[in-house]
């Protein structure tokens, strides 16, 4: 959890800043946007940037969102290492996502295992380093422990675990994974929809639902800069299912404004911004006053929003932003349907569920 709280804030800002540069390449170049990243159809002449041409708008925003994207891995590797080994666990668990995707200088040993190598490593580099600090030192050594020695020999550890006993099969299951990916269409992306969609209104912002985010966000580094991949789809269900249960929530505090306290009713009116800013929280709330009822409500109402992203064909580049990403969004009515379905269903359980086992008067 510490991982991915750290990570988040590379991906939002990376991923839609990626995506507004292709959306500029497209305003420019019409198709051809899709190859924003690429400087000779943007326009960009090694004379200097043009302020007037959008494709050196796309160009360059293109790129400053892939650096930090680019972080993003290492940063989740680095903060579950620092999770369980405080500072001296922050070098060799960004070695170790450094090395799971061949970041910068690191591509010469990249290992190709993706985020499940960077979570491993994560864990491999907390526990390293944790161990190292437990060693029994001179008095005189123990000022150099956690600046030198702890991440110089936690870090060698790691990286030769790494390369040498993770890499062939952790990278064989990353390879295996894409490939199940690229096979799903129709039914099986529909079902796979409706799993995370599942996923993403158990604990709403807990670690099932970080699971399938993490899945889905890492899938667009995979993906890269495809006309069209299944992980764009996969990160469009994911961020409508995580919008579904704060926003019909709302709307079943609005429907039937007796069935709720006085503080859910003001929670209700919060949480229509937070479902439409993609902030699966905003839930939270009503599941811990009434877990039993609405926990199931908003699981079979994200679940049927995430099958029908799938079998509408959306696709989404950006990680985060709600509906001020839409514009990225392919299809974006049908996509909006697909949100307005799972909401009204989640509210219309969410209401029938409060009526069961309650007396009338």
């Amino acid at each position: 959890m510490t991982g991915v709280s750290y990570m988040i804030p590379f991906v939002a800002a990376g991923g839609i800043l990626i995506a507004l540069g292709f959306m500029l390449g497209a305003i420019g170049y019409g198709t051809d946007g899709i190859h924003a990243y690429d400087a000779e159809k943007m326009g960009v002449s090694a004379d200097g940037f043009n302020l007037l041409a959008v494709g050196n708008w796309a160009f360059l925003i293109f790129w400053l969102g892939k650096v930090a994207f680019m972080f993003f891995v290492p940063a989740l590797a680095a903060y579950i290492a620092y999770a369980i080994a405080d500072r001296p666990g922050l070098v060799p668990g960004f070695v170790a996502g450094a090395l799971a995707t061949g970041t910068g200088d690191a591509a010469a040993l990249a290992t190709g295992t993706g985020f499940l190598g960077a979570i491993l490593g994560g864990f491999l580099a907390g526990f390293v380093a944790k161990w190292i600090s437990s060693w029994p030192v001179p008095n005189w050594i123990k000022p150099i422990m956690p600046v030198v020695a702890i991440p110089l020999f936690a870090t060698m550890i790691t990286g030769i675990i790494m390369v040498l006993v993770l890499k062939a099969p952790v990278s064989a299951l990353v390879v295996g994974l894409t490939s199940w990916l690229s096979s799903l269409s129709g039914a099986g992306l529909a079902v796979l929809g409706l799993i995370l969609g599942l996923m993403m209104a158990f604990d709403m912002g807990g670690p099932v639902n970080k699971v399938a985010y993490t899945f889905a966000v890492t899938g667009l580094a995979t993906a890269g800069a495809a006309v069209s991949a299944p992980e764009f789809q996969i990160m469009a269900i994911v961020m409508a299912a995580g919008m579904t249960p704060p926003l019909g929530l709302a709307l079943a505090t609005n429907l039937r404004k007796n069935s709720f306290s006085e503080s859910e009713r003001e929670n209700g009116k919060a949480a229509w911004l937070l479902g439409a800013s993609f902030i699966s929280e905003g839930a939270i709330p009503f599941a811990a006053a009434d877990p039993l009822r609405v926990v199931p409500s908003i699981m079979i109402g994200s679940g049927i929003t995430g099958a029908l992203v799938a079998l509408f064909g959306n696709e989404l580049r950006a990680p985060h932003g709600g509906i001020f990403v839409l514009p990225l969004v392919s299809d974006w009515l049908m996509y909006l349907l697909a949100i307005a379905i799972g909401t009204v269903i989640t509210a219309g359980l969410v209401l029938v569920a409060k009526g069961i086992g309650v007396k009338k008067a």
